[in-house]
């Protein structure tokens, strides 16, 4: 974008939850913007404070697309400077080096290069489905889809899957630019129409996903009368073991998505438990957006021109993150209705 750049933001790390979604929100908007900006305080409320792998491979791919000059971008770094030049899209490949998340690494990413002047290609490497991080699959088959109603293309697909602690996992995923951003009003959901969803497994014994996909039906055909369907990846191609339940409600006007891990000792019928619960949370709900949905639309919402507004069943911490990064780099006007851990409304004017 031709926006000239104006004097640096300083921004307040400990804000909130005080978690890496601070940074890779603000290096988005950032590159997108050609707004400098210092961070404070990274990661203040973690266990382990500062920059750590997943949010310094960020930082080193944000200022790789953008041509930055940066300071501060080592491991555990508690300031970080960030002084960007334009986008460049191309060809790039990105590797974490550990599980950490390639989903949220593609975050920071997507926002620029959806803007850009030409299309790009992207490999990253590290986790694919790992905790704290929407799976890749919540990527493809939730905000993919949604952001095609906002005139963004992007495609991706998945190599090898990582899961935590081996890490390993591929993606690669196309982004064609848009030279704009539709707004979009996304109030209510409107009837549900199919439930679906997937079972996988790598390096587990194949009763694994069955035993997911078996209980996730029967309790899905039971405490929802609502057939689903769920096709099984027994032996997902991975370096390491790890298993997935994901289920995605399409409505009338809405698609979300609802996911739950394996771990060692945690049984496949509470996985698929878990992902079933979070499914009913949102089914007896009447909102359009589920919870991580909200949060990961802000960034996208904030660059389209005119009013966009969205209701989510719940507002989280990253929902209010969100919309106080964008405060900081944009003059966007933002309602919100609603409290933490409830019902919420999110109004957005561009003008």
């Amino acid at each position: 974008m031709e926006n000239e750049q104006r004097d640096r933001i300083e921004i307040d790390g400990s804000f909130g939850e005080g978690g890496g979604q601070i940074l890779r929100t603000a290096l988005a908007l950032s590159v997108l913007l050609r707004q400098p900006f210092t961070l404070h305080h990274i990661r203040a409320r973690r266990k382990n404070p500062g920059l750590g792998h997943q949010h310094l491979t960020a930082v080193n791919a944000l200022a790789k697309i953008s041509g930055a000059r940066v300071e501060g971008n080592v491991i555990g770094s508690q300031k970080l400077t960030f002084n960007p030049g334009g986008v460049c899209p191309g060809d790039y490949r990105f590797q974490i080096g550990t599980a950490g998340s390639t989903t949220l690494l593609l975050q920071a990413l997507l926002l620029p290069l959806c803007l850009s002047q030409m299309s790009s290609r992207l490999i990253l490497e590290g986790g694919t489905h790992v905790p704290w991080s929407p799976p890749y699959h919540y990527l493809s088959d939730v905000l993919f889809p949604t952001l095609h109603l906002m005139g963004v293309s992007v495609a991706g697909r998945i190599d090898e899957w990582g899961w935590y602690p081996k890490g390993g996992g591929v993606l690669l995923v196309e982004v064609h630019p848009s030279p704009s951003f539709k707004p979009i009003s996304l109030l209510k959901r409107g009837s549900l129409k199919r439930i679906r969803g997937v079972s996988a497994a790598s390096l587990l014994p194949k009763h694994v996903a069955v035993r997911q996909r078996e209980e996730a039906l029967r309790r899905i055909e039971k405490e929802l009368k609502f057939g689903a369907e769920i096709t099984m990846l027994p032996d997902a191609p991975s370096r390491g073991p790890g298993s997935l339940l994901f289920l995605v409600a399409e409505s009338e006007k809405a698609v979300a998505g609802f996911s739950s891990l394996g771990r060692r000792g945690k049984r496949a019928e509470e996985v698929a438990g878990e992902a079933v619960n979070s499914l009913k949370d949102y089914l007896e709900k009447e909102d359009c957006l589920d919870p991580h949905l909200a949060d990961q639309l802000v960034p996208f919402m904030a660059m389209a021109k005119g009013n966009s507004s969205f209701t989510t069943t719940r507002v989280t911490e990253h929902l209010l993150t969100n919309l106080w990064v964008v405060q900081h780099f944009t003059s966007v006007k933002i309602s919100l209705i609603g409290e933490k851990g409830r019902e919420g409304k999110v109004e957005m004017i561009n003008e």
